[in-house]
């Protein structure tokens, strides 16, 4: 029997982190069900949906955990009940609209507020020991405090580039250099993965399957680019929540989708669930021009359709709403502008938007 029937747990989660999670954790043994409650003001720049989704995703096994939240530009002020009316009015609809309990037995919290938050509730006051852990700390620093993230708060919060580009336009030599810049930084950074492309290993495999036939003679239908698209989202995902801060990726899904235009023509399909890829940073597309052909033996070397693709991606890049820029002249001159591109792109999305700050609040 647990020692409370409804819990509540309530929070700014910005970000969340594993001192959050940890009383999640303990609410949960606590209560038979345990209500989390996430608020967001305007001034803060990680969306509230982000937040509640990967609260959601790390606690998805404890059954008795639900993750509501509420948009709420109140002011702070523990010393004012017009703002603790306003406050709590807000709390209480966040909780009915996502069917939470309308009682509540324990309100946990690591504050000093928490006595009178319970008041408000007609709960019991459980103090929780705070957290060596901040959000604070982990806005002020998201790098240091990168590894005191859950992965899917990790993978929402990486700072994903992806290089794309027809064939033989060096896309691989970019990526590669790319990764080996951030994880030369050390520490976190060390971490930094390059997501390689699915589709060269599909390719194989699907050549193994038709051995009479030359590479620009294998037979591609749909499901190959289903394949495709949904595996490179996996391995994607899976690199985000182990990697750093900054996620490199030769090609993606969206990509794929250009790939099938190449390869099916007019039988090439248009908004499959594969290609709704997560924000990325910007895309970097190569250029073919003055670029020499090199035939590594998984190539077709058709020099017209290569020019073609350089315009479908940008094209498509565009129609998306996708940031782009195009890499142009030698080996070295694309790594570099490269990078003139994403550090000024990673540097704004490791900055927080200050939140609100209020009498009895940090």
């Amino acid at each position: 029997m647990s020692e409370f029937g409804h819990g509540l747990f309530i929070g700014k989660f910005y970000p969340p982190h594993r001192g959050h999670h940890a009383a999640i954790d303990i609410a949960a043994d606590r209560c038979g069900r345990v209500s989390v409650l996430v608020m967001a003001a305007a001034p803060e720049t990680v969306p509230l949906a982000d937040r509640v989704a990967w609260l959601r995703e790390t606690h998805s096994a404890q059954t008795n955990v639900a993750v509501a939240g509420i948009p709420c530009d109140a002011p702070l002020d523990v010393t004012d009940q017009r703002v603790w009316a306003a406050q709590v009015a807000a709390m209480r609809a966040g909780l009915r609209a996502a069917g939470c309990p309308a009682d509540v037995d324990a309100v946990f919290c690591g504050d000093d507020y928490g006595d009178e938050l319970a008041r408000w509730f007609g709960a019991a006051s459980v103090r929780i020991t705070r957290s060596p852990v901040s959000a604070s700390a982990v806005r002020r620093d998201l790098a240091d405090r990168w590894l005191e993230l859950a992965p899917a708060t990790r993978a929402g919060l990486t700072t994903r580039v992806v290089v794309l580009g027809a064939e033989s336009t060096g896309t691989t030599t970019v990526a590669a250099h790319l990764q080996q810049h951030y994880a030369a930084r050390g520490g976190v950074w060390a971490t930094t993965r390059n997501v390689e492309e699915y589709g060269r290993e599909h390719t194989a495999r699907l050549w193994e399957r038709q051995p009479d036939r030359a590479i620009d003679e294998l037979v591609w239908d749909h499901a190959d680019f289903d394949e495709i698209g949904a595996e490179q989202n996996r391995r994607e995902e899976a690199a985000a929540r182990e990697g750093s801060p900054i996620l490199i990726c030769d090609t993606d899904a969206f990509a794929t989708a250009v790939w099938e235009r190449r390869y099916l023509g007019t039988a090439a399909r248009s908004g499959q669930p594969w290609t709704r890829v997560p924000r990325r940073a910007v895309y970097l597309l190569t250029d073919h021009t003055d670029v020499p052909w090199h035939d590594d033996g998984m190539r077709e070397g058709d020099l017209n359709m290569r020019a073609a693709m350089t315009g479908w991606f940008a094209d498509a890049l565009t129609a998306a709403g996708h940031s782009w820029v195009l890499l142009t002249g030698s080996p070295a001159d694309r790594v570099e502008l490269a990078l003139r591109t994403v550090d000024p792109l990673l540097n704004l999305s490791m900055r927080f938007g200050e939140p609100l700050h209020g009498p009895g609040f940090e």
